[in-house]
């Protein structure tokens, strides 16, 4: 029962007349039908009937001329059974009684009714539906949301994914609109992926972050996403955040941990650097032989360069006149 169901729900192509053709045909037909009218009306009852008949119900054919569009394909299904899928653009005849699907035509195309009994405003005039399913190139915006990162700092997240359909029977017969299932399944993804990250990380780690490895996480992303909507038969081009910040409660106080983070490198590579001065010019001092210092002499240019060099504000210099012993 699933080995049918699965071959069933295969994309097949359907094989389709000429529609000019067809075109030209069904309209001589009428054109002959009439004349068969004229000519039964005065010779014979019998050829008359026949072309009454055929310009009565001659109409019908032409419900299988298609049109068929660059990247459209139309859906076709006889007495509720999946016939094939018209891709190839061009003007076609099919099955007259053939009837194209699109689960994700609304309802809401169709004209309401106001409690008067008259049609409202804004629906009056309604353009025809399009039963055509479209392989172009789509792209889904999603609204933000916001989820927990993997340190469990809620975040807020948006994404946008570029998609197309490349098979239109399990677009149209495996879920139910494909269009709405592959929104759900694009935060469903992205709720997944954005939990096995952390928003940033301290330092200079090589452990993967949302913010520090976009594209990554883009692709982890499209992989996951991929997966969920192969059922339905799209494929997913790419996959990717638009919108990454920490939510409003906790922006100021994750803001104010970035900043002393920050600090706190700064003032470690401030350090570095200070002690290597230091060093140099203890190096310089002892190579030229200016002076000779004693220990407790060099601690104390130690302290007085450290100090210069780390602080905050410029030094102020004293001038000390007397001895330096």
């Amino acid at each position: 029962m699933t080995d049918n169901k699965k071959k069933e729900y295969e994309e097949k192509e359907i094989k389709a007349s000429n529609g000019m053709a067809m075109l030209m045909l069904f309209i001589i037909l009428y054109i002959g039908s009439l004349f068969l009218t004229i000519y039964g009306a005065m010779d014979s009852p019998f050829f008359m009937i026949i072309g009454i008949l055929y310009l009565c119900l001659g109409w019908i054919p032409f419900m299988g001329l298609k049109v068929i569009r660059p990247n459209e394909a139309l859906v076709l299904t006889l007495f509720g059974k999946y016939t094939g899928t018209l891709k190839k653009e061009g003007f076609f005849y099919v099955n007259p009684f053939s009837i194209a699907v699109n689960p994700t035509v609304s309802l809401m195309n169709i004209p309401s009714v106001s409690e008067n009994g008259k049609l409202s405003s804004s629906s009056q005039n309604v353009p025809s539906v399009s039963k055509k399913v479209s392989l172009k190139a789509t792209s889904l915006v999603n609204s933000k949301q916001k989820i927990n990162d993997e340190m469990g700092n809620p975040i807020e997240v948006g994404i946008i994914v570029i998609w197309k359909v490349i098979n239109t029977a399990k677009a149209v017969f495996n879920v139910d609109n494909y269009k709405d299932f592959i929104s759900t399944q694009a935060d469903s993804a992205l709720r997944d992926v954005v939990r096995q990250y952390p928003y940033d990380v301290s330092g200079n780690g090589d452990e993967a972050s949302l913010r520090g490895s976009s594209q990554e996480v883009a692709e982890h992303l499209k992989r996951e996403l991929q997966k969920r909507v192969d059922i339905a038969g799209i494929e997913i081009m790419e996959a990717r955040i638009t919108h990454l910040a920490y939510a409003p409660e906790i922006a100021a106080a994750m803001l104010q941990r970035q900043q002393a983070s920050a600090i706190i490198e700064a003032r470690q590579k401030i350090v570095d650097g200070a002690v290597g001065m230091v060093e140099m010019a203890l190096n310089k001092l002892n190579e030229n032989q200016i002076c000779e210092l004693d220990e407790e002499r060099k601690a104390a240019m130690v302290s007085n360069l450290l100090v210069v060099l780390c602080g905050n504000k410029d030094a102020q210099p004293i001038v000390n006149s007397g001895s330096i012993y």
